[in-house]
C-alpha cells in the first residue's frame, strides 16, 4: 500500500515525539524523524517505516544542512511537528546569554526558518492530501512563565506567536497550530518529593503519559476546521 505524504517530526527519537512517529507510521504516513543522539534502536525504527536524520538545531549550520538534506529528497510534505527542544534553567546555566540564544535558536528560529523554506513542499503536500498542517510544540509556562526557566518560557512564547503569524501567511491550504502541554511524562530520575509536587499542580493530578500528547496531535491532524489555536494539555492546571 502507497503511504501517505511524509510528516516531520523533529525531535522524534525518544519520548512523545518517537510515540508520535510509530502512530503515525501506524496510520499509513511516511515519518521523517529528527535525532541529536544516535540511539541503536534506530536500524528498527528505519526497517518500519521511519527515516531518521541526524540534526542539530542549536546551530544555523544545522539547520541550514537539515534544510538541504529535505528539499532534496522530497517533494512534497503532510506536515511537520516542531519537537525538538532544549529543557536548561538558569541555575544550570554557566552563561545565561548563551542560555538566551540557545533558546531562541532551538524553539524559534529554527521553527521559523524550516517553516519558510518549506512553505512550497507543504503546499505541494496539500494539494495530494487535501491539506498540510504545521503543529509547534510549545508549554504551559509560555502564558505563564517561570521562575526556574525563564529563557526557556520565553522562548516557547516566541513559538506561540509564531503559531498565529504562519496561520495567517499559511491559510488556507496550510493549518497551522500548537499544543501546549504542561506535565505528559516524569524522567526517570525525578524523585518522588519532586513527582507529587508536580501531581498536586494540576486538578486532575496524573500523569497522563505520552499517548495523551499523540491523541492531540491526531485530533489537531484529522480536524479540517482549526488554525491558529493553540490546545492545552494541562489537567486544568490553570485552575488550581
Amino acid at each position: 500500500m502507497t503511504r501517505k505524504t511524509p510528516i516531520i517530526i523533529t525531535g522524534g527519537g525518544q519520548r512523545l515525539g518517537l510515540a508520535c512517529a510509530k502512530a503515525l507510521v501506524a496510520q499509513n504516513y511516511e515519518v521523517i524523524i529528527t535525532y541529536r543522539t544516535p540511539r541503536e534502536d534506530f536500524e528498527l525504527l528505519e526497517n518500519q517505516g521511519i527515516s531518521c536524520i541526524q540534526a542539530d538545531f542549536s546551530t544555523q549550520l544545522g539547520v541550514d544542512k537539515f534544510i538541504a538534506s529535505i528539499q532534496r529528497d522530497y517533494k512534497a510534505l503532510a506536515g511537520i511537528i516542531h519537537n525538538a527542544s532544549e529543557w536548561v534553567s538558569e541555575k544550570n546555566a554557566s552563561d545565561t546569554a548563551l542560555l538566551m540564544e540557545k533558546m531562541w535558536q532551538v524553539h524559534v528560529s529554527a521553527p521559523y526558518r524550516i517553516n519558510l523554506a518549506f512553505e512550497e513542499l507543504l503546499c505541494a503536500g496539500s494539494k495530494i492530501e487535501g491539506q498540510a498542517d504545521i503543529i509547534h510544540m510549545t508549554d504551559y509556562v509560555s502564558e505563564n512563565g517561570s521562575n526556574n526557566h525563564i529563557a526557556y518560557a520565553s522562548s516557547k512564547a516566541g513559538l506561540t506567536n509564531l503559531t498565529y503569524s504562519f496561520a495567517k501567511r499559511f491559510a488556507p491550504h496550510i493549518k497551522v497550530n500548537a499544543i501546549a502541554p504542561s506535565l505528559l511524562m516524569f524522567s526517570d530520575n525525578d524523585d518522588e518529593e519532586y513527582r507529587q509536587k508536580t501531581l498536586n499542580k494540576s486538578l486532575l493530578q496524573r500523569e497522563p503519559g505520552e499517548q495523551e500528547g499523540v491523541l492531540a496531535i491526531q485530533y489537531i491532524l484529522s480536524s479540517r476546521y482549526i488554525t491558529g489555536r493553540t490546545l492545552p494539555l494541562d489537567g486544568g492546571r490553570h485552575l488550581v
